[in-house]
């Protein structure tokens, strides 16, 4: 797990000049990798790397180079990530072609698997990444990104070639050798404010974007970048028409939970893990236990009744039998964070279960350098709330398509805040037009109330219709969970994970998105992901052999935060200061904005969400556009308490 920055120039010349330039860019992603840092040079080609050491500490450097006996320095990799199988494909790399290794670590087997198995080889690795490798022979580099997503891979290119990097904050120091802009993206705030993110590939400066999940590329010396997509989810439901074979898969998931633990648990460091009060971080810490019988939990929560699953969390612990952790936090902690936090986002992501995270991550940092989480269990095996709409609103699909539509009408005419409104006007929706995503802040009319320059031309429709096109014939939730693998669950699930844990130099695992867990979670029918009474029925089912009872059929609530109370008092001022501050006119509309704030806090309408999201957005500007702001980074220093 560490911080990657590749510069691919026009000609040898310019990379010659380019090389101070990418030194002086890794230090503002030293928080990805503290351990040692570097950057090596050949023709047009620059790496740079920043290293968090987890497998083959004393060996395993990067850049790495290797090559075959009779070209040994052939190849240069720069790598972030973790390959789960690495001890599998080394020894089938040995025994099919001789493959020989100088390290006991995974970068080395990523680079001689590329060597002898072509582009292909990303189709054969199981775990995180994101890559570049440079073939000095061909004169070409190939990169890649893992199938979901977890880590991130920005990209720029202008007349001083292509750069890539783990951190965009890395590429924004490149401006002046890549010869590009620091322009907004107008489109992408647009989608910002309605999904909560920034959707892939775009990112909010207009010049860089990010390499997609699941795709590899080329690029050459002066020439374009060309991708790739070698990864496409396609779920293939079979039918469980006895019981005998609901148990199969039950045993099909939890055996392949268990194998998917084990691989992640490979490191050569302590590795802990994340507990929440939902069934996810459960299983993923109980399965943990059986290899780390010494296994340390982590939480966090807040002082507020209703938004703590604390004690719930503790009570898993004590009945696996765990050490854990609590982290409590305070408004006054998540005012004076933010705007770090912000810093270390790159994009803005307006969902405040990241602060929370930051902190546990910081405090499980103190103990541990790995920790295994839950995430992508929802998206997998059919696990939000959301997924049971097409039930509820089953009655509205006999409904012929101009009554639907009279509907749609009646809905708009109803004032904010009455009960039946937002249910009137889904009804009235195809699945197509309604669902883009777990989150949805501002509508359409909402926004022109606050956007200066709000553009009906750009919707969702421009991130979902991809997902959509690929999905016909499909049942709706099985639908809905392709479109979040897509949306959801890499622009905002992904980047809070990757970005919040990193912040603080740890590594986080995410055992649920495996390849061979995928494979398992693809095959199961509606009917074991969604009844009236649950979701993520069949993986609940497979769990009951290792989750303690008091959370099997437990929501998952994640880390809530109480933004929605704290917005009408402790946060208030604090709120009205960003605004009145903010450097946005352009953008915003100040005026209704603090409208926003005001109706919220005399309770007129719950506004918390979109008030959260134009909070996030004036203090990523005011960081990155207008330079007002300069978070004090701290230096990477991590004591282990024993």
């Amino acid at each position: 797990m560490c911080g990657l920055l590749g510069l691919v120039c026009p000609t040898e010349e310019n990379a010659g000049y380019a090389v101070n330039a990418v030194a002086n860019a890794l230090p503002c992603q030293r928080h990805r990798g503290p351990d040692e840092t570097g950057t090596w040079q050949d023709g047009e080609v620059v790496f740079g790397f920043n290293r968090l050491s987890i497998i083959d500490l004393e060996h395993s450097h990067q850049p790495l180079t290797w090559g075959p006996p009779e070209n040994p320095n052939r190849y240069t990799i720069t790598f972030n990530g973790e390959i789960y199988n690495y001890l599998e494909l080394r020894s089938e790399l040995m025994g099919r072609f001789g493959a020989r290794f100088n390290t006991d670590g995974d970068t080395e087997v990523i680079v001689a698997a590329y060597h002898y198995l072509g582009t292909s080889v990303v189709s054969r690795l199981r775990g995180m990444f994101a890559f570049l490798i440079w073939d000095s022979e061909r004169r070409v580099v190939f990169g890649a990104r893992d199938p979901f997503g977890i880590k991130p891979l920005f990209y720029a290119t202008g007349p001083g070639g292509s750069a890539f990097a783990s951190e965009k904050k890395s590429l924004l120091h490149l401006v002046n050798t890549l010869g590009i802009t620091e322009e907004v993206d107008h489109k992408a705030f647009q989608h910002y404010l309605v999904l909560q993110y920034v959707p892939e590939p775009e990112s909010l400066h207009r010049s860089i974007r990010r390499i997609e999940s699941g795709t590899s590329f080329t690029v050459s010396p002066g020439g374009q970048v060309v991708t790739q997509r070698y990864f496409y989810p396609n779920f293939n439901p079979r039918p469980v028409n006895t019981d005998a074979d609901a148990k199969r898969l039950q045993n099909e998931i939890i055996d392949v939970m268990r194998d998917s633990v084990a691989k992640h648990m490979r490191a050569d460091v302590t590795v802990g893990s994340f507990l929440s009060g939902g069934i996810d971080s459960t299983a993923i810490a109980a399965l943990a236990k059986e290899h780390n019988p010494n296994l340390i939990t982590f939480t966090a929560g807040f002082e507020r009744q209703g938004y703590s699953e604390v004690d719930v969390a503790a009570e898993s612990a004590a009945a696996l039998g765990v050490k854990h952790v609590v982290r409590t936090v305070s408004p006054e902690e998540m005012m004076e964070s933010l705007p770090l936090i912000v810093w270390y986002l790159d994009d803005p992501v307006a969902d405040p279960a990241l602060v929370p995270l930051w902190f546990i991550a910081r405090e499980a940092r103190q103990h541990v350098k790995v920790v295994l989480s839950g995430e992508g269990a929802d998206e997998l095996f059919g696990g939000y709330t959301i997924y049971r709409e097409p039930l509820s609103l089953a009655p509205f699909e006999k409904v012929p398509g101009a009554l639907r539509k009279a509907m749609g009408r009646v809905s708009s005419a109803i004032p904010e805040g009455v009960r039946g409104k937002d249910l009137l006007r889904r009804g009235s929706l195809s699945l197509e037009e309604r669902y883009y995503g777990n989150a949805r802040i501002f509508r359409d009319d909402q926004l022109r109330s606050v956007m200066r320059a709000f553009d009906p031309g750009v919707s969702h429709k421009d991130i979902t219709a991809e997902p959509y096109r690929q999905s016909v014939g499909w049942d709706p939730v099985t639908r809905m969970q392709h479109v979040d693998l897509f949306t959801w669950l890499r622009g905002d699930i992904l980047v809070k994970a990757d970005k919040m844990t990193m912040a603080n130099s740890l590594e986080l695992r995410v055992p649920f998105l495996d390849a061979e867990v995928f494979r398992v979670a693809s095959t199961v029918p509606l009917e074991q992901k969604i009844t009236r009474e649950t979701t993520k029925y069949a993986l609940r089912q497979a769990l009951q052999q290792v989750v303690p009872p008091h959370v099997i059929n437990r929501r998952k609530l994640g880390f809530p935060v109480p933004i929605r109370h704290w917005l009408k008092d402790e946060m208030h001022d604090w709120a009205r200061n960003i605004i009145q501050q903010s450097q946005t006119d352009h953008l915003l509309d100040r005026g209704a904005v603090l409208q926003l704030l005001e109706e919220h806090r005399s309770g007129v309408l719950d506004h918390s969400r979109r008030l959260w999201a134009l909070l996030v957005f004036m203090i990523w500007h005011a960081i990155f556009i207008e330079g007002r702001l300069s978070p004090r980074v701290p230096e990477p220093q991590y004591p282990v308490r024993l």
